[in-house]
């Protein structure tokens, strides 16, 4: 039986790539700042997916209210983290890619952020 050198480099080259993108910086979460002239400086709809991402224990807290501990809270973002690909699925079919002006950055970030911590009707004061 003959050596599999060819699988064996294969296998080597796949383990150097992912070795060499972890160690790679990781970049740094989107700058808010980053969305206040889209009109000038348009953003891919990703940018503001990643955002909103970045945004879910804000909205858990908001969505718990004042009077829920942390342990409601830490268990709505845990609830939250796993939606985040369907989610991110449902807003690049139904938005377009590239954000443009302010009422389109609010319209997907509002919907990213509504599919990943859904809320009921009731209105609270």
């Amino acid at each position: 039986m003959k050596f599999p050198i060819v699988t064996v480099a294969m296998v080597s080259v796949a383990l150097v790539y992912v070795f060499w993108g972890q160690s790679q910086e990781q970049s740094d979460p989107t700058d808010p700042a980053r969305f206040s002239n889209l009109q000038a400086n348009p953003v891919k709809s990703s940018e503001v997916v990643d955002w909103a991402i970045t945004q879910i224990p804000e909205v858990c807290a908001q969505a718990m209210g004042k009077d829920e501990g942390g342990d409601a809270l830490a268990e709505c973002v845990d609830r939250a983290q796993p939606r985040t690909s369907t989610c991110r699925r449902a807003v690049y079919d139904h938005f377009p890619d590239i954000v443009n002006s302010e009422a389109l950055f609010r319209d997907v970030s509002i919907s990213m952020m509504n599919c990943l911590v859904p809320q009921s009707g009731i209105v609270r004061p």
